[in-house]
């Protein structure tokens, strides 16, 4: 094998709002029961932001403790790559507000769209820009509040989600292009817009005008997604030259523990190796992924060295994966 650069993760952070929100709070605005929620998707609470707090405020605190936790500065930071759906504002991109807000200099700021799949999609556009040689120190930050995208008299979907952020602090460093190398390994990504009417928001700029309410048919997304990750991972495992026995966490997009059993009995993956944050964080869409990498390494499961594999799926239809050694 011949030496090479890998984009390689050296510091993590997460950042959830303070306001939790029960099961039991939910069943006094709309029709349904902390069992009836249990039983179907394994939540049993979530965070909403506050009044006034942002999509923004999330990120540009997740992405100050994983500056933090890298050793890093926001002057070091060249590039930053949010993964978001609910923007503060049309425009400018969220990740431009995090430039500003964390005070670093005058380089690449951009937003990626692929919902609960925006931070694969970030991450492997990240790793682009940093073995081309394009950055040196990238912020990959998933961030939502989609709590404030939720048709409150729907019960089979505002119970599903919440709001919160996660980042990575990304860096280049040598590698000898074998499977023992510290960074992204491996990455696999995919969509089908013909499947756009199984998840979506009714609204937006150019055709109501409004933001709009989320919309999904759950049975047809829970069918897609088990078979839709379950390729995405293997191909992604194959990309990277590992097998699925080596990995020693799956950290899956946290959508719905059935979907997360689902995926791992389709693959033979022992769940004591899957990290779940879903009971209380719920559906973060694109900030699920660093928030559970986030807790994994706080609470001392997720060590350097170790072998990662992310997965998820989102509306679109989007939908990857990436391996990744910490």
């Amino acid at each position: 094998m011949s030496s090479c650069i890998r984009s390689v993760v050296t510091g993590v952070g997460d950042y959830l709002p303070a306001r939790v929100v029960t099961n039991d709070d939910l069943a006094k605005v709309v029709d349904t029961s902390d069992a009836w929620i249990v039983e179907r998707t394994g939540i049993h609470q979530r965070r909403e932001a506050g009044d006034g707090e942002t999509t923004s405020d999330l990120a540009t605190r997740a992405a100050d403790r994983a500056l933090a936790h890298a050793g890093r500065t926001p002057a070091d930071v060249d590039l930053i790559i949010v993964g978001t759906t609910t923007p503060d504002l049309t425009f400018p991109a969220v990740a431009t507000q995090v430039q500003r807000k964390l005070g670093c200099p005058v380089g690449i700021a951009f937003d990626v769209q692929a919902v609960c799949s925006g931070f694969v999609y970030a991450l492997a556009t990240a790793d682009n820009f940093v073995v081309r040689g394009q950055s040196k120190c990238c912020l990959v930050i998933g961030a939502e509040t989609m709590t404030r995208l939720m048709d409150w008299t729907d019960r089979t979907t505002c119970v599903l989600f919440g709001d919160g952020a996660g980042a990575v602090v990304l860096e280049p460093r040598p590698g000898e292009g074998t499977t023992a190398d510290r960074g992204i390994l491996g990455v696999a990504l995919r969509a089908d817009g013909t499947k756009q009417d199984l998840l979506y928001v009714d609204g937006g700029p150019s055709t109501t005008g409004t933001t709009g309410k989320l919309r999904m048919q759950g049975n047809q997304v829970f069918r897609n997604a088990v078979v839709n990750i379950s390729e995405a991972v293997v191909a992604s495992a194959r990309a990277a030259g590992v097998a699925l026995e080596e990995v020693d966490w799956f950290i899956p997009h946290q959508a719905n523990q059935r979907i997360l059993e689902g995926v791992a009995r389709r693959l033979g993956i022992d769940e004591r190796r899957v990290i779940s944050t879903v009971a209380e964080h719920a559906n973060t869409s694109a900030a699920s992924i660093p928030l559970a990498l986030a807790q994994g390494v706080a609470d001392g499961r997720i060590k350097p060295g170790q072998l990662l594999l992310i997965e998820a799926m989102g509306g679109g239809l989007t939908w990857g994966a990436a391996v990744l050694r910490l």
